[in-house]
């Protein structure tokens, strides 16, 4: 009797869970930290097709590297009890030689400095250290939300010795149609420590009326 009330439970919570709400995945940096990858994947609603994106950045330009976006979206659905993570697992392996010619090292993952709790408010304005290196940093995040959407951040980095430095990060000029809403989700420190990376949740209007979340870095060299 148990497995007759347990079953519709789960299939229940799967068709909740079956939206188009992306799983970002830190895949590393080189190991002079200038060049970063990540990946992110989901289930495509409606079709409930999983797909994948691999993405590579040249840190210190804060853009792509040549060949350095790439796109997958199986052929068929997914089947009850999968994430589409399978997704992922195919479009890494189906470009490892990419992540071979920029020295992409998946243990390279580099050190948090900033998480976002997931039911913490989404604030614009928040602050983080970096206690290896004795430095602490200020960030704002200012956004415009019209028909085509913009964002940068504001970044202030204090020493040690109190040296202040000042940084914008991202580019305010490069308008996004349809995004509603952007979150700095986390800060990720190169193992050198000489590169940052801001993970932006980016939630985004879909054909059904309701909103997609995808991800998207903006990067900084120090």
């Amino acid at each position: 009797m148990k497995k007759l009330l347990i079953a519709p439970l789960l299939l229940a919570g799967l068709l909740c869970w079956a939206g188009d709400a992306a799983v970002f995945v830190d895949l590393g940096f080189s190991a002079d930290g200038g060049t970063y990858m990540f990946a992110q994947y989901g289930v495509q609603s409606g079709s409930l097709k999983p797909w994948a994106d691999l993405n590579l950045i040249a840190v210190a330009s804060n853009s792509f590297v040549s060949g350095g976006r790439v796109s997958y979206v199986h052929d068929s659905a997914v089947q009850t009890g999968q994430d589409g993570s399978g997704a992922l697992f195919r479009i890494i392996a189906r470009n490892a030689s990419l992540a071979d010619r920029y020295g992409i090292s998946l243990l390279l993952q580099g050190q948090p400095l900033y998480i976002a709790l997931e039911n913490g408010a989404a604030g614009d304005s928040f602050e983080f250290r970096d206690f290896d290196k004795s430095v602490s940093y200020r960030a704002f995040l200012s956004a415009v939300y019209d028909s085509a959407s913009s964002f940068h951040i504001n970044l202030e980095r204090v020493g040690g010795d109190g040296t202040v430095r000042s940084y914008t990060v991202g580019n305010s000029a490069i308008k996004r149609a349809g995004i509603t809403s952007y979150r700095v989700r986390r800060v990720i420190a190169s193992p050198r420590g000489n590169s940052l990376v801001f993970v932006i949740e980016m939630k985004k209007l879909n054909a059904d009326g309701g909103s997609d979340i995808r991800y998207m870095v903006e990067t900084l060299s120090l």
